[in-house]
């Protein structure tokens, strides 16, 4: 039988401080909380104005409110992804209670769920943005071949890493079973 020695006192208080650090975090999520508001806002402005130019919309203005309101959409979706995920894996869990209403993902999603649906949600956002660019190009709308090769080069950077980071997440997962079995 082996007995472990106790932890010198500086050492306990030095893991304590370590551990309550994670408090720092908090005030992040908080600022997420009103990029989110903001990201509200902006909605509500570009709902209000889009929509009040409809009688006159083309389906292809419509189709690019529709998108562009999607876009505002997946950020906000993103900002709780975050916000939630990151609260509960890096500061303390969230306790709703008994709500109905809390999302069945919350408390499940780890960092590496976090990564990936945050690569997810930006790749979907860059996607809508190419997909926009490609319907104003449609209306004759004057769009450089330089600012289109950027759009594409940069969703398929935001694509291959997302594929690298799945693949990574991936090779982890077994090399850590393939280990214990």
């Amino acid at each position: 039988m082996s007995h472990s020695k106790p932890k010198p006192l500086i050492e306990r208080h030095l893991e304590l401080w370590i551990f309550r650090s994670r408090w720092l975090m908090a005030p992040f999520y908080v600022g997420l909380i009103l990029a989110l508001a903001a990201l509200f806002v902006v909605f509500v402005q570009a709902a209000i104005k889009d929509l009040s130019q409809l009688g006159s919309m083309s389906p292809e203005e419509a189709i690019l409110m529709a998108l562009t309101l999607i876009d505002l959409s997946l950020a906000g979706n993103l900002l709780l992804i975050v916000i939630f995920s990151g609260y509960e894996n890096f500061v303390s869990k969230i306790d709703t209670g008994d709500d109905e209403d809390r999302p069945g993902w919350m408390g499940t999603v780890d960092f590496s769920g976090l990564k990936l649906k945050l690569v997810a949600s930006i790749v979907a956002i860059s996607a809508i943005a190419l997909l926009k660019a490609f319907m104003e190009l449609a209306e004759g709308k004057d769009i450089s071949d330089r600012q289109l090769a950027w759009l594409v080069g940069i969703h398929l950077v935001f694509v291959i890493s997302g594929v690298l980071l799945a693949a990574m997440d991936w090779l982890a997962a077994r090399s850590g079973k393939s280990g214990h079995g």
